[in-house]
């Protein structure tokens, strides 16, 4: 009894000195951090990164130690030191609640920041408002939606993407961010990785370390079309790699991949044996050929949809997602443990919505952009021309522009756009939204112009 008494006592002592070493671990991070935003350098350095693992898989092997013990150690530890100097970081979120706190003190605020259709839902929507008490969804359901909803779900993204999928296939949730939380809290582990094409939505790499996931960035430049290089995503991927996430049309940027490209990444994910995420939210905002994980049929693929931007029903926070059966069945259960079910007043609501034509929407949007972007161009702003989505993500030619400076100096005059760095490292661009009548997008343009012209 003595001897396991004597082992936990040196247990105990191993994993203060752990804990200690951490937290001196977590100090220098924060050094790291406070220097790294001084000479606006972004905060994940896939390079620097690579060049400790392989230290770390060198020392395994002198002490005997298992690599993948050490390598889920060390995506904790990545993880951590990115928690650490992400503090503070600037993104559309938090200008949108900088702007709505300015709105509520008097302020008129030309909202270019955020995603969100200025347009009204489809009128059938207000229709089906006034039914939903009287026909009686108002009760609790099925955590994975009602069973008409996702039978008219799985309907319509037969006919809208040519495909066969039944509502077994279909989970619904209170937006596509939940879905996409969903997928990667249920499909990966602590310790796993999974890898994001940057400019990137924010929620990808937040959601991966929410649930302890480390993110490895593809970095994608303005000058390379926002295309990534299939040979950097097969380098990214190694044994503890599970997911990679597509998001197309991208956001920030509109970007489209060449078919070729896509097929090659998927290709890739089915001979790594990697899941795929594909946030497909902006589909119905595609202004040149386009097409959809879907047709691929892989079986461990999860693509996310969602009526805010395709309806403008932004309010509603309802989505679904599409996969085989058992993914959309471990989807359920965390939704079930965390919401019970979607409200079914909601999802009554978006199943009327279903039948509403929105095309409209598309045109409305792209007639926007092409606007914004003959100015962006009389600006002398960076870009490329996006091939769907909603946004500009534009580089003034500036140089040290510093983008979270000028945003916040921007908001002060009444505009509100988002810094690029709340897309990865890119704090010398800015995301313009063109969700706003055609009128105010150009005085917020104009203001965006003086603005810069004062900075010469």
């Amino acid at each position: 009894m003595s001897d396991i008494i004597n082992l936990r006592d040196k247990i105990d002592k191993i994993t203060l000195e752990i804990l200690k070493m951490i937290k001196e671990r977590n100090e220098v991070a924060k050094e790291i951090g406070n220097v790294k935003n001084n000479l606006k350098m972004g905060i994940t350095n896939e390079e620097r990164e690579n060049q400790l693992r392989i230290k770390v898989l060198t020392f395994c092997k002198e002490i005997g130690l298992d690599e993948k013990t050490a390598l889920n150690a060390l995506n904790y530890l990545f993880n951590e030191s990115v928690k650490i100097q992400s503090s503070g970081k600037q993104t559309h979120l938090s200008v949108f609640l900088k702007a709505k706190a300015l709105e509520r003190e008097g302020k008129k605020i030309i909202h270019m920041e955020v995603g969100e259709p200025d347009f009204a839902p489809p009128r059938i929507v207000n229709e089906a408002l006034s039914q939903v008490y009287d026909i009686g969804y108002t009760k609790y359901g099925d955590s994975k939606g009602m069973v008409e909803f996702r039978d008219a779900l799985a309907k319509y993204v037969s006919n809208t993407f040519h495909t066969k999928t039944n509502l077994e296939n279909i989970i619904v949730s209170p937006g596509a961010r939940f879905s996409v939380f969903l997928a990667i809290s249920t499909l990966l582990n602590p310790g796993n990785e999974l890898i994001v094409i940057e400019p990137a939505w924010p929620a990808y790499r937040d959601n991966a370390l929410n649930s302890g996931i480390k993110v490895r960035t593809i970095h994608t430049t303005l000058e390379n079309k926002w295309e990534p290089k299939i040979e950097e995503i097969e380098s990214a991927i190694n044994q503890n790699t599970k997911m990679i996430v597509l998001n197309y049309p991208n956001n920030p940027t509109g970007k489209i991949l060449p078919e070729k490209l896509q097929d090659n990444i998927i290709d890739l994910a089915k001979k790594k044996n990697l899941y795929v995420l594909s946030d497909e939210i902006y589909s119905s905002y595609a202004y040149k050929s386009w097409k959809s994980i879907l047709s691929y049929e892989y079986e461990k693929s999860i693509i996310t949809q969602s009526f805010s931007k395709s309806h403008a029903m932004t309010g509603f926070r309802i989505g679904y997602a599409i996969s085989a059966p058992e993914i959309v069945d471990k989807m359920s259960k965390l939704q079930a443990l965390a919401m019970t079910n979607v409200s079914e007043p909601t999802q009554y609501v978006a199943m009327k919505a279903l039948t509403a034509e929105i095309s409209n929407n598309s045109r409305t949007i792209k007639k926007r952009l092409d606007a914004i972007s003959k100015t962006a161009r009389s600006m002398n702003l960076d870009f490329v021309e996006p091939d769907g989505s909603m946004y500009l993500f534009a580089r003034p030619q500036k140089e040290n522009f510093d983008s979270v400076e000028f945003t916040n100096k921007l908001l002060d005059m009444g505009v509100a756009v988002a810094p690029g760095e709340g897309f990865g490292n890119y704090k010398e661009f800015i995301r313009i939204s063109s969700c706003q009548p055609e009128d105010t997008l150009n005085q917020g343009m104009q203001i965006i112009k003086d603005m810069l012209e004062r900075q010469k």
